[in-house]
């Protein structure tokens, strides 16, 4: 009881979140609370902690009885069975039970992330306008546009976006031929003795799937796949294709110059074909610039790759292929002396548990990762991730994260670059020569926690320290800075009573006296 009270008491401490929600239920359980379980469910799952109300940032518990919240709990079982109520129940017997704290009782519900060919959970018979998410200012009702994606991924496995057959696209006027002829080479190379090495060029986009005919119909074309991966430009952009299609790398290295927002960017600026093979080749080779390469000897010879290349290169893959371009947003791959970032637009198809466990392949474009998968270049066994964690750890760097974004819809990947204290190398260090292992400025988190200090010298509100900062993002702010030094002892509260109270302040323990 004495754990049960002591982690509650934490959850309120740290207030509402992303993955929590608190609800007074004094007056019967409210109706908001279908809301944030239908949010929770398409978000990334969470708890309702029903029996507890929140005032002027202050959290009390109602004072329930047993009885009370016993009858919440049949209601709540009732409801959640019930078809026209919520479109699905999601919870297992033990996420929803009941507590005591303090001689009130609370019901604590669990609602676990709906996989995506259950989404959207949606409130009563119509999801279109009883369909909600969730992000870190609470539930929103979603569009109709972010419900039709919903169903769109659920019927994946049946109608893959990349698999949809085009009309009106001719090989003559729409393919680049310098394109294809590369990504044939690099097949040839590969795979010297393979049978589709000397077909044709429209037998073989045939044989990879960038050229199909429906089994139920007998139309044929090209598919979408194939006009992202080998198509040109404006042919990519026609109307018939993928009219909002933009790619963009951006890079910024080495350089204090305020004027200089990129040191290198590659995007359709009308010098090159910008289809997806040409952007991988180009971007792969920027990106492969921010690793060290040491000397490596496998049977006699020379290694010009490292499993950090893996993870990079598969990285670039998994944001490629994973992209939705039915959502709002483009693919933007970002390199700077601190770290890599992949973001794709869409949701995870897989929850963040689920995503770096890996042994579960679920990809929203399998006709582009196949086309990978030629080259040896993607991995369809679940096993991708593994390789990107694994080939960064190599390196004795952090392990790399990922997050959702909504309102646009965007899946993170970020990895940084340089040694972390939390991760250990996993590899045999080796006397590295001052090319692989360049002097780096410090991590951007730690210069901004010695100016959250210097600057908490005097009482100061979150408001003011992201101004300080110049930063806008609290959440994050929370999560990355403030938190982590609390915890720490670095920084102190000035209601530490009341953590989330609107008059709160931070002092730099240093500056007590």
């Amino acid at each position: 009881m004495q754990d049960i009270r002591e982690r509650l008491k934490a959850m309120m401490g740290k207030g509402e979140n992303s993955e929590i929600e608190f609800k007074s239920a004094r007056g019967g359980i409210p109706a908001s609370l279908w809301e944030s379980y239908s949010a929770f469910a398409n978000t990334d799952g969470g708890i309702i902690v029903l029996g507890i109300q929140e005032k002027n940032g202050t959290f009390t518990l109602d004072g329930l009885t047993e009885e009370t919240v016993t009858r919440y709990k049949k209601n709540f079982w009732d409801c959640a069975h019930n078809k026209g109520k919520v479109s699905v129940c999601l919870p297992h017997e033990d996420d929803v039970r009941i507590e005591s704290v303090d001689g009130s009782y609370i019901l604590i519900c669990k609602i676990p992330r709906a996989s995506y060919d259950l989404r959207p959970v949606y409130l009563t018979t119509n999801p279109f306008g009883n369909t909600y998410r969730r992000n870190h200012e609470g539930d929103y009702l979603c569009t109709d546009a972010e419900i039709r994606r919903m169903f769109s991924d659920a019927e994946h496995d049946r109608h893959p976006q990349d698999g949809r057959i085009l009309k009106g696209y001719d090989f003559n006027r729409d393919i680049d031929i310098e394109t294809l002829h590369q990504y044939r080479q690099t097949f040839a190379s590969l795979q010297p003795t393979h049978p589709w090495v000397g077909i044709s060029d429209m037998d073989f986009l045939k044989k990879i799937g960038a050229y199909a005919t429906e089994f139920e119909t007998g139309n044929e074309g090209f598919t979408l796949a194939g006009i992202l991966m080998f198509g040109k430009y404006d042919s990519i952009t026609n109307n018939s294709g993928d009219p909002s299609f933009f790619v963009d790398y951006r890079e910024r290295i080495a350089t204090d110059d305020p004027d200089v927002r990129w040191t290198n960017r590659i995007y359709p600026d009308g010098m090159w074909e910008a289809n997806l093979y040409q952007f991988y080749v180009r971007v792969y080779n920027r990106l492969i610039q921010s690793l060290p390469r040491p000397f490596m000897i496998k049977d006699g010879i020379r290694q010009e790759e490292t499993p950090a290349h893996d993870a990079v290169r598969e990285a670039l893959i998994n944001c490629i292929i994973h992209a939705d371009t039915n959502a709002m947003g483009n693919i933007i791959v970002e390199r700077t002396d601190e770290a890599l970032t992949f973001q794709n637009p869409g949701m995870m198809l897989v929850s963040k548990q689920q995503y770096f466990e890996g042994g579960r392949s679920i990809c929203r474009n399998p006709t582009l990762q196949k086309m990978f998968m030629r080259l040896g270049r993607a991995e369809k066994a679940g096993s991708g991730v593994d390789k990107i964690v694994s080939g960064w750890r190599y390196l004795g760097w952090p392990t790399p994260t990922v997050t959702e974004e909504t309102r646009p819809d965007y899946v993170v990947l970020t990895m940084r670059i340089g040694k972390s204290d939390d991760d250990e190398p996993t590899r045999k260090p080796h006397k590295k020569t001052p090319q692989e292992n360049p002097t780096r400025k410090p991590h951007k988190k730690d210069v901004r926690m010695k100016q959250i200090l210097e600057f908490c010298k005097e009482p100061r509100t979150a408001s003011e320290i992201l101004e300080n900062l110049g930063l806008s993002d609290r959440k994050n702010l929370m999560e990355t800075y403030l938190n982590p030094m609390l915890e720490t002892g670095m920084l102190t509260m000035t209601e530490p009573e009341t953590p989330t109270s609107r008059n709160q302040k931070y002092k730099a323990i240093d500056s007590i006296r």
